[in-house]
């Protein structure tokens, strides 16, 4: 090999190296998210183009979040503020206040119409993945705007990102399809599934009193033990009730089979059971056929 050719070898794997390298972590659009769920929303559709920063991180509850001094200091380095809505984030505005951010702020659930509870909107609109679908349209229009450099890299990201949700979709719709009619139903504590109620058609019972803000009382399951009788419901999620002899009392009582942990409102850390809104998806849905199922 002529010393010239090995030359223009070596200046082609160079170049080649440099243009798939990782983009350097400087280079990257510095995103806030509000929640987990949000921040692997942003990661999908930004890829290695984007720095993801969430605010309630994996296991949080984002009801009752408290923001720390740092969070306002986030918010500030930020070019771009990702946010449910839809009276999600109720601690925002003052947190936007402390930290004097300019960055703009993008509502994912942008164009969703809101289901109700009671008088005030019902923020757990992810729980329906058609829904995910808007708030990766409302990502992916917000990353190209503020990185229109980038803006090939996000559409066919978010357009391979929405491929999967279709599946997914189309998964949760078979596996609730072979519970039989009759069964579809169960109580969770915390009721924030009616979207996943209205999509897919499974009844979703939250006991009146009870919240993810603290332990049901003896009161509380006695409720809940009854109503599993009268309504003959056959399964049952109790995510607020870590006393394990409470669940064997309301399975030994009523018959109901415990089903296990729906995630509602947070992604696990990695090594949890929905680390992904994808697997988080997945993970309810094999717990609600599994309870569910004769």
């Amino acid at each position: 090999m002529s010393k010239n050719l090995a030359m223009q070898l070596l200046w082609l794997v160079g170049l080649a190296l440099i243009t798939t390298a990782p983009v350097r972590a400087q280079d990257r659009l510095g995103v806030v998210a509000s929640f987990s769920i949000l921040g692997d929303l942003v990661q999908n559709v930004g890829g290695d183009r984007v720095s993801v920063t969430t605010l309630v991180g994996p296991d949080g509850d984002v009801h009752v979040y408290t923001p720390a001094p740092t969070d306002a200091r986030k918010i500030a380095d930020a070019k771009l503020l990702v946010i449910n809505g839809l009276g999600l984030e109720g601690w925002l505005p003052r947190l936007l206040q402390a930290s004097g951010g300019k960055a703009p702020i993008i509502t994912a659930t942008s164009g969703i119409v809101p289901l109700q509870v009671g008088a005030v909107a019902d923020p757990h609109a992810w729980q329906s993945v058609a829904n995910v679908r808007t708030y990766v349209v409302n990502i992916r229009d917000a990353l190209v705007a503020a990185d229109p450099a980038d803006a090939g890299v996000f559409r066919a990201n978010a357009l391979a990102y929405s491929a999967k949700l279709d599946a997914l979709d189309r998964e949760a719709r078979e596996a609730v399809a072979r519970i039989p009619e009759s069964r579809r139903k169960v109580i969770s504590t915390h009721d924030a599934f009616a979207y996943f109620a209205a999509a897919y058609g499974v009844e979703f019972i939250a006991p009146s009193g009870v919240s993810t803000e603290s332990e049901p009382s003896a009161r509380d399951i006695a409720a809940i033990i009854t109503q599993i009788r009268t309504e003959r419901i056959p399964a049952v999620f109790l995510e607020n009730i870590s006393d394990v002899r409470l669940i064997r009392r309301i399975s030994a009582e009523t018959g109901a089979r415990v089903g296990g942990t729906l995630f509602s409102d947070s992604l696990t850390g990695e090594k949890g059971d929905a680390p992904t809104y994808i697997e988080l998806v997945r993970h309810n849905i094999k717990a609600l056929t599994g309870a569910l199922a004769d």
